[in-house]
C-alpha cells in the first residue's frame, strides 16, 4: 500500500482542488497567525509570513528558494516588500501556473519552476531557503534538508513552518488524534527534534525554535464554517473516498491543537 504522503497523490490532491483553494481560502495557502485576535484570515495568513520573515532576519534584496510554493504567495510577498529575488518550487503544475500568472500580474522578481523538493536540481545558491507548511509532505526529509543545505550560501539561513507531532506520544493518543490527520491531510508528522537532528548533521545551526500554536489554532474554526458548504462536500462526490477523508482530517486537526498532540512549528536554522 501507497504511505499517505505519496508523491503522486499529494500532486494528484493539489492539481485538482487548488483552484477551489484559492477561491475559497485565498491566495496564502496556509495558516493564519493572530496577534489580536480580531484579524481577518487574510491578514492572520500575510501576519504568518511576516513573523517567519521576522524571526529568520530576512534583510532587503536577497535570492530566496521558496520550496512548497503553493500559490507562490509566500514568494510573491518577499519579493514586493522585502525587494527579494524568489525562486518557487512545487510538484503541481496547477499550482505552477497559477502562481507564474500572478506575479506577472504583480510585476515583481519572482519565477515558479515545477520540481521536486526531494530532487532539487537548482545551479544557483541562495540567501535563504523558505518552506511553509510543505516538508511534512516529503517521504526522504534527509535528501531535502541536505540539498537545502547544499543550496545555501555560506551563512545562509533556512525558514521553515511545518506540522509536527508532541514528542513521546502513547499509540493511543497518536491513532486518536494524530493518524486521522495524516491520512486525510497526505502528510507522516515528525517531531521537531527529529527535525532539528537532521538539520544539525547537516551543519545547520539552530537560531530560532517556536510553537506557534496558541497563535494559529483559529485557523481550524474558520476552516470548518469555510468545508460546511455545499460546493465542497459536491467536490468530495466528485473526488471520492480519499477527499471526504481530507475534509474529516479538519476536525482533527482542530482537536491536535487542541489536545497539545499536534505542534505548528517554526525553526530557523544557519548554514555554518
Amino acid at each position: 500500500m501507497p504511505r499517505y504522503n505519496h508523491k503522486e497523490r499529494i500532486r494528484d490532491h493539489y492539481d485538482r482542488v487548488s483552484p477551489y483553494y484559492h477561491s475559497l481560502w485565498g491566495e496564502h495557502l496556509h495558516h493564519g497567525y493572530w496577534i489580536r485576535g480580531d484579524e481577518t484570515k487574510e491578514q492572520a495568513q500575510v501576519q504568518l509570513i511576516e513573523h517567519l520573515a521576522q524571526a529568520a532576519g530576512i534583510a532587503p534584496g536577497r535570492r530566496i528558494l521558496d520550496v512548497g510554493c503553493g500559490f507562490g504567495a509566500s514568494s510573491i510577498y518577499l519579493a514586493r516588500n522585502y525587494n527579494a529575488e524568489a525562486t518557487g518550487i512545487t510538484i503541481s503544475p496547477v499550482q505552477v501556473e497559477m502562481a507564474n500568472k500572478t506575479a506577472s500580474t504583480e510585476n515583481v522578481k519572482a519565477k515558479f519552476l515545477l520540481m521536486d523538493a526531494q530532487a532539487m536540481n537548482i545551479d544557483q545558491s541562495f540567501d535563504v531557503v523558505w518552506s511553509v507548511e510543505s516538508i511534512s509532505h516529503y517521504q526522504n526529509r534527509e535528501s531535502f534538508f541536505a540539498s537545502a543545505a547544499r543550496l545555501l550560501k555560506p551563512g545562509g539561513t533556512l525558514a521553515i513552518i511545518d506540522w509536527f507531532k508532541k514528542e513521546n506520544l502513547k499509540q493511543a493518543e497518536y491513532e486518536k488524534f494524530i493518524h486521522p490527520i495524516e491520512k486525510g491531510m497526505l502528510v507522516e508528522l515528525q517531531t521537531m527534534e527529529e527535525y532539528k537532528t537532521v538539520l544539525a548533521s547537516n551543519r545547520l545551526q539552530i537560531m530560532q525554535s517556536q510553537v506557534l500554536n496558541k497563535n494559529c489554532a483559529k485557523t481550524w474554526d474558520l476552516c470548518l464554517d469555510i468545508i460546511k458548504r455545499k460546493s465542497f462536500w459536491g467536490l468530495a462526490a466528485k473526488m471520492g473516498p480519499a477527499f471526504v477523508d481530507h475534509l474529516r482530517a479538519f476536525r482533527a486537526m482542530r482537536a491536535g491543537f487542541a489536545s497539545g498532540n499536534f505542534i505548528y512549528g517554526l525553526l530557523v536554522a544557519q548554514k555554518l
